[in-house]
């Protein structure tokens, strides 16, 4: 038997994984029949997983066999496409865990999804995304009212590991009373691109201080001058991209399949969008370009360029 668990949310798939770990050591107490294949690390893992399978357990207990990164070697992806008839009937169980994305044109894919028991974990956004934190806010016990929720969200984004984290601090912190938005301003550090979402909205308002301030809170929790500018840059060029497709009075939808962004960046992009003009939009983004070459070349010292930069916008 195989299952498939595979998708870029590693949280609920890691979870799943463990539950399914668990689950075996409930009923199989030695615990000396699971075993772990990691394909980048183990050359010879599929041929291992194929010898185990065909002894027999002195224990008489069934197998389970965890296998990652098997997408990532072509010889041990060969090795498994060989061996998947037998995997398949086997009364052991197989677990092919992958932590990403996969192609579903990949021949491994596609003879997972026909001979195994296949779970995708897709990143959650919206409703879904949400209901999934309002689910786990009542797993652990943690009160908190509609605002502090949407700045919480608003702070860690999609990022489950951040929201589970944050949700346990803010738990332990309130210990059965009410999270409130100050509680949240002061324990969740914000994912730099909120605040970069936020940097662009202050200068798109003239107000430069708070555009400021925003840039040195993360330059003094020790983020790179050149990483602030470069995410910067990718909003202005995510602006650039949305500013022109509205410009050719497309509607909503059709911006966010022809942009190629994701969702979220676009429905965040596109009212900053308004606030520029195309051309002011260039010139922000060959300014940019020219910060970032005298940083580079030692022209300019990168906390004076991203002064300058800000100020010149």
């Amino acid at each position: 038997m195989i299952i498939f668990i595979y998708g870029p949310d590693t949280f609920r798939s890691r979870k799943k994984l463990n539950e399914i770990i668990g689950e075996y050591k409930k009923t199989h107490k030695t615990g000396l029949s699971l075993s772990f294949f990691d394909c980048e690390e183990r050359k010879s893992a599929i041929g291992d997983a194929r010898d185990e399978v065909r002894q027999t357990s002195i224990f008489k207990e069934k197998r389970l066999n965890i296998v990652t990164g098997l997408f990532s070697e072509p010889s041990q992806k060969e090795k498994f496409l060989e061996e998947v008839k037998e995997f398949s009937d086997s009364s052991d169980i197989f677990v092919v865990f992958e932590d990403k994305e996969v192609k579903k044109t990949d021949t491994l894919f596609k003879s997972l999804i026909k001979n195994a028991k296949a779970q995708e974990f897709k990143k959650l956004s919206g409703l879904q995304l949400k209901a999934w934190v309002q689910k786990e806010a009542e797993v652990m016990g943690l009160k908190i009212d509609g605002s502090s929720f949407d700045l919480l969200l608003d702070y860690s984004g999609d990022d489950l590991w951040q929201i589970s984290n944050e949700m346990q601090k803010l738990a332990s912190y309130k210990n059965g009373k009410v999270v409130v938005i100050a509680d949240v301003k002061a324990l969740v550090r914000p994912r730099i691109e909120t605040d970069i979402f936020r940097t662009i909205d202050a200068i798109a308002q003239k107000n430069k201080k708070q555009a400021l301030d925003l840039i040195y809170h993360h330059i003094d929790n020790g983020d790179s001058p050149l990483y602030l500018l470069s995410m910067i840059g990718y909003q202005i060029r995510n602006l650039l991209v949305i500013k022109e497709l509205i410009e050719k009075h497309l509607p909503y939808n059709l911006i966010v399949k022809q942009s190629g962004l994701h969702p979220f960046v676009v429905k965040k992009s596109y009212y900053q969008a308004n606030a520029f003009s195309l051309a002011g939009l260039k010139k922000i983004y060959q300014r940019i370009f020219e910060v970032d070459l005298s940083i580079k070349t030692g022209k300019a010292e990168p906390e004076m360029a991203l002064d300058l930069l800000v100020a010149a916008m």
